[in-house]
């Protein structure tokens, strides 16, 4: 049987999510559409951090890109099964016309790949979280919720 370490508190939890945020470069899309052609689509991205809101592209005829379309709902997993974030948001649709070249740039240096120069269209998405969790164990279930309504907590 192995110890496990003490729960984080708020800051600690925070600080360690918000670098997840800023240093991880995958993260897995769970999103759902209306119809069984559509239903729930789990698919790994990667993306970029801003600070504020999560961007990440996928081909637009894609499910993922359909549903996102149809309904911006989406929730992001980020980390380990046993140092895990979850990031409940909204993406809203970003055109490639509209992203800019210093967001672009910056997206394809973070992730490796940019979307900009493939001959699929891909369709960008800033998703802004809605509510943000995140624990590494069974005690740290109680005080995972690090924001809520769009506001981080403490």
């Amino acid at each position: 049987m192995t110890t496990k370490p003490p729960a984080r508190g708020l800051e600690e939890r925070l600080r360690d999510t918000r670098a997840r945020l800023e240093n991880d470069v995958d993260l897995w899309v769970a999103t759902a559409g209306a119809g069984a052609s559509q239903g729930v689509h789990l698919i790994p991205l990667s993306y970029l951090w801003d600070g504020t809101a999560i961007l990440v592209s996928t081909p637009r005829d894609s499910v993922t890109g359909r549903n996102l379309l149809a309904d911006g709902r989406v929730r992001l997993g980020l980390g380990p099964t046993r140092d895990v974030v979850l990031v409940d948001g909204v993406a809203e649709p970003v055109d490639v016309s509209d992203l800019g070249d210093e967001l672009g740039d910056a997206f394809a240096a973070k992730t490796g790949f940019d979307p900009r120069k493939l001959d699929e269209p891909y369709q960008f998405f800033r998703v802004r979280p809605r509510r943000v969790q995140a624990w590494r164990e069974a005690n740290e279930l109680a005080g995972r919720t690090l924001m809520r309504d769009g506001v981080w907590l403490g």
